[in-house]
């Protein structure tokens, strides 16, 4: 997002032309989160552990749930909030912020979060998955997707 620097918090702000209920669920639910973020993404006592197409696995902790407005996990390098205003015209206004990134990680990190949000709208705003699947072409092999 503009005024982002290395180092510092990550943001990101995008519009999904769904009700921010439909946002929430697709953030705090297993078979939501397996249908645009990681191969499977499974809860289980106020964790969820990523099954990425890599085949890298990854837990998270739950930090807050607060329902319609608010999904915050630790992930990779620190919390990760996801806060969702309604927009009136029946869409979500999502503005994710991922703080405690080390500067080194910094740039790929915030690359990486376009590799969740895109989908994420993909599939909310038009039921697909545009994800390829394919563990040869992945994210830790230089592909965007």
């Amino acid at each position: 997002m503009r005024g982002d620097k290395i180092g510092g918090p990550i943001r990101w702000r995008i519009v999904i032309p769904v009700a921010r209920e439909l946002v929430f669920a697709a953030l705090n639910s297993d078979e939501g989160r397996a249908s645009y973020w990681a191969e499977s993404a499974v809860e289980s006592d106020d964790r969820i552990e990523f099954q990425f197409v890599s085949a890298e696995t990854y837990r998270s902790r739950i930090l807050q749930r607060t329902p319609p407005e608010i999904f915050a996990i630790e992930y990779f390098g620190g919390p990760v909030t996801f806060t969702l205003s309604a927009d009136g015209a029946e869409s979500t206004d999502l503005l994710l912020t991922h703080d405690g990134v080390s500067a080194d990680d910094w740039i790929e990190t915030h690359a990486g979060w376009l590799n969740v949000l895109f989908p994420l709208k993909a599939r909310l705003a038009h039921g697909i998955d545009f994800r390829n699947h394919d563990r040869e072409r992945s994210w830790d092999r230089g592909y965007a997707d």
